[in-house]
């Protein structure tokens, strides 16, 4: 058998957190959401003035990166690349980060609201407040 990990509320709850202190601390006013392996959402934030459209945004962003298991950077650039990979029923923009546990899909967090780069930023940071659900 082999053993799969998953993350729980309370870390994706933590990872929220990290990912809205950090947006205020820059003034941004961003959505944020944390999905399982299986791209459902566990957690989501919607600072106040943010754009109500960036909350759909956030989730897809985080469920791409989940079920992919790499930044949503990745696929945007890689869709840049090769049109064809629009028909993707995944969000190629940036600002999606997987989360990984001894190599394993474990999440996902997707930022919206912002420049996308700053999303990422934003992403990652509440990914790394996850030191032991980041390994890659």
């Amino acid at each position: 058998m082999r053993r799969r990990y998953a993350i729980s509320f309370d870390e994706a709850r933590k990872a929220e957190v990290a990912g809205l202190a950090e947006a205020a601390r820059r003034g941004l006013r961003i959505s944020i959401a944390v999905v399982d392996d299986a791209g459902f959402p566990l957690t989501l934030a919607r600072m106040d003035e943010a754009s109500p459209a960036s909350v759909s945004t956030a989730i897809e962003k985080a469920r791409t990166a989940a079920l992919i298991g790499l930044p949503t950077r990745v696929i945007e650039d890689a869709t840049q690349a090769r049109l064809s990979l629009l028909s993707m029923d995944r969000i190629a923009v940036e600002g999606g980060m997987p989360l990984l546990y001894k190599g394993q899909r474990v999440g996902g967090i997707g930022v919206s609201g912002a420049l996308p780069a700053a999303d990422a930023e934003v992403a990652w940071v509440a990914a790394d407040a996850l030191s032991d659900a980041k390994d890659g």
